[in-house]
């Protein structure tokens, strides 16, 4: 199948979603200003990229929590372990690296997991913001530092009515 993209303008910037096989196989950050208008023309990945921007649009007006989406990324077993189980934080939580570690089976795995979860392209939708340092510092994101604390403020204003302080 045929690749199809297209800029979303968000509150954090321009992120670029890409489709695939009918599946999102990707939501990065741009810091270039390239918008393109998204033009529909009835395939399902053209579909699916209209349902993405749907629910991009829910999540940063806060009426959604969890992305109904399919989606899809190449790695290995292990990434892909990794990458689950980052879908499995809840909306407005945050969990450290060594807790992450623990949780997908192997403490010793720390440096692993950070570099698997600094691999993730899919943005917000396998939200990796929600991974912190384990002295509860806001460390690493591709997306750069400042759209993590947005991204973690925005979920526990939404969440707990409290905007955190990191």
């Amino acid at each position: 199948m045929t690749k199809i993209s297209a800029y979303y303008d968000s509150p954090v910037g321009t992120i670029l979603i890409e489709a695939m096989d009918d599946a999102i196989t990707a939501l990065l950050f741009k810091d270039e200003k390239k918008i393109q208008p998204f033009a529909n023309s009835n395939t399902s990945n053209d579909e699916l990229i209209h349902k993405c921007i749907l629910q991009l649009n829910e999540y940063f007006e806060g009426t959604r929590r969890q992305f109904d989406l399919p989606f899809q990324q190449n790695g290995t077993s292990f990434q892909q372990k990794i990458w689950l189980a980052l879908t499995q934080i809840p909306y407005g939580q945050t969990i450290s690296y060594m807790e992450l570690s623990k949780r997908t089976g192997d403490v010793k795995a720390i440096r692993a997991v950070g570099t698997t979860n600094g691999k993730n392209q899919l943005s917000i939708v396998v939200p990796c913001h929600r991974v912190i340092g384990s002295n509860g510092t806001l460390t690493g994101y591709g997306g750069g530092l400042w759209r993590k604390r947005w991204l973690l403020e925005h979920e526990a204003k939404i969440a707990h009515g409290v905007k955190t302080l990191f």
